[in-house]
């Protein structure tokens, strides 16, 4: 139960990814800024906290192992996963975008056959490919179905191409981010924190957040200041806060698929923490009736894929 609290701790400050992001694109800030200025902001609050804590020579020496690794899954889980949902702010509320991103519980599922675990065995230990949780996924199913409630009334006010490129980014981040984040935990096999894999993470991603900001200058000139105090926000309360809490919580069920799946689906409630903060900060428009059933589905979805998941086997 720690660990789903923990994450649903999580899923509020990432609310402010969300709604900042809208914040930012409503007053013409461009999501190259928006993407980049926060992962950049968040390198100083990480470096404190990890030296503080002493851990900063580990993790250096972690990261000397294997460069290339690090900088592939930090830019498959932090670039190739939040600089799409910015681009995405520009055609969807942040709320949309909140409720499409709860498709990442389906999409981490899928990714479960990429993984394998070990078993002991006669013959010594052996390695077996995970298969895909399918109790879980038929309550991700569930969610998919609040998602297109949501998506179906928006759409009335929209093309066929700005509803395109407002759900097929959130779609590619769903995928980057539980698999950039798995992938570092198999790599880190419990021998980092949850603040020292941010950090590693982080800082093996600034290549790409640095060829982006040049294209930023080249495109669009320099963020307002505005643009970058916002974006500081989104560095420290989602960046920060709200990533490590959740990789503390996904750390604490590592090696269980259907505990991590759940823990996965408690950024369900981004949706509803999103809405709360676009309606109180941006005086957005109350959502329609229709697209508040797909809300509530979506919770309901979130609350039974955690249920089966963690249920015991001949408990009903």
């Amino acid at each position: 139960m720690k660990p789903i609290l923990i994450g649903i701790c999580a899923a509020f400050f990432f609310a402010f990814t969300f709604i900042l992001n809208a914040s930012m694109e409503l007053s013409g800030g461009s999501w190259v800024w928006s993407a980049s200025l926060r992962f950049i902001f968040m390198v100083p609050f990480l470096l404190c906290i990890v030296l503080i804590r002493q851990n900063l020579r580990t993790l250096l020496n972690e990261m000397r192992k294997q460069p290339w690794t690090w900088i592939l899954w930090g830019t498959v889980g932090f670039g190739l996963f939040y600089a799409p949902l910015c681009f995405a702010a520009a055609y969807s509320p942040g709320w949309l975008i909140a409720g499409t991103w709860q498709i990442t519980i389906i999409s981490g599922t899928l990714l479960t056959p990429l993984f394998f675990e070990t078993i002991d065995t006669k013959d010594g230990p052996l390695q077996i490919r995970r298969k895909i949780p399918f109790k879980g996924l038929n309550m991700s199913l569930l969610i998919l179905l609040g998602i297109v409630f949501m998506q179906i009334e928006h759409a009335k006010h929209l093309s066929l191409a700005s509803l395109l490129l407002g759900v097929i980014p959130v779609l590619i981040a769903s995928f980057a981010y539980p698999l950039g984040n798995r992938k570092m935990m198999e790599v880190c096999e419990g021998r980092l924190d949850a603040y020292q894999r941010v950090l590693g993470m982080t800082l093996a991603s600034l290549p790409f957040w640095f060829l982006l900001s040049i294209y930023g200058l080249y495109t669009t000139g320099f963020p307002s200041m505005g643009q970058g105090f916002q974006s500081l926000l989104v560095a420290l309360f989602s960046g920060v806060i709200a990533t490590v809490l959740f990789f503390k919580a996904t750390d604490m069920v590592r090696g269980n698929m259907q505990k991590l799946a759940s823990v996965e689906a408690t950024q369900s409630m981004e949706v509803l923490f999103a809405i709360i903060g676009e309606i109180i900060l941006l005086s957005i428009p109350i959502p329609s009736p229709f697209s508040w059933c797909g809300i509530l589905i979506v919770i309901l979805g979130m609350i039974l894929h955690s249920y089966v998941s963690n249920r015991k086997k001949g408990v009903l």
